[in-house]
C-alpha cells in the first residue's frame, strides 16, 4: 500500500540517495514485495534484469536511511515511484532536474506522483496532461460472470488482424498514434513481441479484433493487465464483462494468480464493468504525460 505520507520516521534522519546495483536486489525485493499489484512493472524490468539498467531499461535509485532502503524510483521509459517519502521526492526531484527529462511519464500512488511534479514542474514542464485520479484495482479470484466465448491468447497469424484494434486502442487513450512520423514498423514489432511472449488475448471473428486485452508486465506474483478494447459497434452491450471475465480467468492461469489494473475516474462505464468482473479498488494512480 501507499505509504503513509505524513509518518515522521521516513524523514526524521538524513537519507541517502544512490544508484542502486546488483548487491541492493534483495533489499529492493523487500519493497516490492510489500505492495506487489502496484509495483509490477518495476518488478518485472528491474528485478529480471538484476538491477542491470542496459537489461532494464534505465537506473534504480534508492533512498537510503541508516542503511536501511526505504525509498526508490525506477527511471526508465517512465518514472515509477516506489514507496517513496516526501524526502526522498525531494531528492530524487532534484536529481530528476539537473539529469533533464528522458521518460515519457511518471507514474505511481497519487500523493507521490503529484509532490514529485511538483518539484519538477519547473524544469521538465508543461506536462501534456495530469490524471491524478486512476483507480488501482485489483482481482484475485476467477469471475463469477460468464466468460466470452472465443476469446483466446493470441498468436503471430493473428497478428495483422490484431493490429488495427491495438493502434485503435492506443490512439484512444494516449491521445497520439503509436505509428504517427514513421513508427510503424517500431510499434508493430513491438505487438509482435508481446503476441510471442504469450501476453495479448482477444476474439477475433471473420479476421477483425471485436475485443482484446493485454498483460503490459508479470511481476512477483501480480500481473498488470492494460489495453482493453471494444470494437466501437459492439460498445455498451457487455461485450467488455464477458471479455474481461474470460482475460482474468486465463491470466490468473498464464501468469499470475492477481491481477490488476489502474483507469481514469471519469471512464466509469469501464470501472463498472471492472467491478462486475471482480476487481476492487485498492489505491489511487496519477500519471503525468508527456
Amino acid at each position: 500500500m501507499c505509504p503513509d505520507q505524513s509518518s515522521p520516521s521516513a524523514d526524521s534522519v538524513p537519507g541517502v540517495l544512490r544508484e542502486l546495483a546488483a548487491d541492493d536486489l534483495e533489499d529492493l525485493i523487500f519493497l516490492l514485495d510489500r505492495d506487489p499489484d502496484a509495483y509490477s512493472v518495476v518488478a518485472e524490468r528491474v528485478v529480471a534484469a538484476g538491477l542491470d539498467p542496459m537489461g532494464s531499461g534505465g537506473p534504480t535509485w534508492g533512498w537510503y536511511v541508516d542503511g536501511e532502503l526505504r525509498c526508490a524510483v525506477f527511471v526508465g521509459p517512465n518514472v515509477l515511484l516506489v514507496e517513496t517519502s516526501p524526502a526522498a521526492r525531494s531528492a530524487f526531484g532534484s536529481r530528476l532536474s539537473r539529469m533533464g527529462r528522458r521518460s515519457s511519464a511518471i507514474v505511481g500512488y497519487r500523493e507521490e506522483v503529484v509532490d514529485l511534479w511538483n518539484h519538477l514542474v519547473a524544469d521538465w514542464g508543461p506536462c501534456r496532461e495530469l490524471r491524478d485520479d486512476q483507480p488501482l484495482m485489483v482481482c484475485a479470484q476467477d469471475p463469477a460472470v460468464e466468460s466470452l466465448a472465443g476469446v483466446r491468447r493470441l498468436n503471430l497469424s493473428d497478428l495483422d488482424a490484431f493490429l488495427p484494434a491495438a493502434i485503435d486502442m492506443f490512439t484512444e487513450e494516449v491521445g497520439l498514434s503509436p505509428v504517427a512520423g514513421g513508427r510503424g514498423p517500431g510499434y508493430r514489432a513491438r505487438v509482435a513481441n508481446s503476441i510471442r511472449r504469450g501476453r495479448v488475448y482477444g476474439r477475433i471473428d471473420d479476421g477483425e479484433t471485436i475485443f482484446k486485452a493485454e498483460i503490459g508486465a508479470v511481476g512477483r506474483g501480480s500481473a498488470q493487465l492494460q489495453g482493453v478494447w471494444v470494437t466501437p459497434a459492439q460498445r455498451g452491450t457487455g461485450l467488455s464483462i464477458s471479455g474481461m471475465a474470460a482475460v482474468v480467468r486465463a491470466a490468473r492461469i498464464d501468469h499470475a494468480p492477481r491481477i490488476s489494473l489502474y483507469a481514469n475516474r471519469h471512464n466509469e462505464r469501464a470501472l463498472r464493468a471492472y467491478r462486475r468482473v471482480g476487481f476492487q479498488q485498492v489505491g489511487t494512480f496519477a500519471t503525468v504525460l508527456f
